[in-house]
């Protein structure tokens, strides 16, 4: 038994050889076709890692297949019941209402630039099946997420949110690992459009105190949301340091940038509004922070942790 990506998985009854269950292969585990494959069944819509019995047959779906001399397509090769060829699954409609999953596999897709045709020829899932992921509740089999983890660089247990409540880097440290300073440029470039990042900051009561807060980046200036009375707050008027970083657990390799500078307070009004609509999440912690704080950076340095080769 050989199957492609798109092909249905028919059981039938052994009595009457009618169709009793059938789904579509949505995961390979070897590359020559063979079982056991990852079915997202027609009448749950569930993905299940399936073993096929006698009582099991593939009903093939035409397949693009990319060679060296260009795009060809195979033939239409007949259904083992008689019922035909059909389509492959398409890519889920309607507002999208991602799992966590599914988010997280999106999240770190976007984050390596990659497509979802490449990251699901890197998993060996269907393009369409990834989608669905990605778009709407979806539990995948321990094989899919091994191969999703596989294809972003991640694991299987960061894609699930085990850990989530631990700090980052408890991973094991590169073997040759190279400490590099970043220019002012890829700084920048890093600190990106907005995000999480740690103000630093000397609090109402003359205690030093270090805390995250969602930050956008316009123009030169990173800004942030607050109330009057909060810690970061007791930014304005002085230098501060802010302090953004990024650990990927899996490569164990990672960067920081530290930008200082003085901070302010935003007061215009058309300024404060133009803040407001080009905000893109509102701040995390809730409530009515209405109050914005500007630091322009005067010294901005970053490093980053690779292998020795790279």
């Amino acid at each position: 038994m050989r199957a492609h990506l798109g092909d249905h998985l028919v059981v039938e009854s052994p009595a009457t050889g009618a169709t009793r269950r059938d789904g579509e292969i949505v995961g390979l585990h070897h590359e020559d076709g063979t079982p056991p494959y990852d079915v997202r069944w027609s009448d749950t819509d569930e993905v299940t890692l399936v073993f096929p019995g006698p009582d099991a047959h593939i009903r093939h779906v035409e397949h693009v297949e990319h060679g060296q001399s260009g795009t060809t397509r195979g033939p239409s090769r007949p259904d083992t019941g008689g019922a035909g060829a059909v389509s492959a699954v398409a890519p889920p409609t309607g507002a999208p209402n991602p799992g966590d999953i599914g988010r997280r596999v999106a999240l770190e897709r976007r984050r390596r630039g990659l497509s979802r045709e490449e990251t699901a020829r890197r998993a060996r899932i269907s393009p369409g099946y990834l989608a669905y992921l990605e778009e709407q509740p979806a539990d995948p089999t321990v094989a899919t997420l091994l191969g999703l983890a596989a294809a972003l660089g991640t694991t299987a247990t960061a894609l699930r949110g085990a850990g989530a409540d631990l700090p980052p880097g408890q991973g094991h440290a590169l073997l040759h690992p190279q400490l590099r300073d970043l220019g002012p440029e890829e700084c920048r470039h890093l600190l990106s459009t907005h995000g999480v990042g740690r103000v630093a900051v000397s609090a109402p009561d003359g205690r030093p105190a270090v805390v995250p807060v969602n930050y956008e980046v316009v123009e030169d200036a990173i800004v942030f949301r607050t109330t009057p009375d909060s810690v970061p707050a007791a930014a304005v008027g002085t230098e501060v340091a802010f302090e953004v970083d990024r650990v990927d657990e899996a490569m164990s390799r990672g960067w920081s940038v530290l930008a200082v500078g003085p901070a302010s307070v935003v007061t215009e009004p058309e300024a404060v509004r133009g803040l407001a609509r080009r905000a893109h999440t509102d701040p995390w912690a809730g409530g009515a922070r209405e109050m914005w704080v500007s630091i322009r950076p005067t010294r901005l340095t970053g490093r980053r942790i690779t292998p020795a080769d790279q």
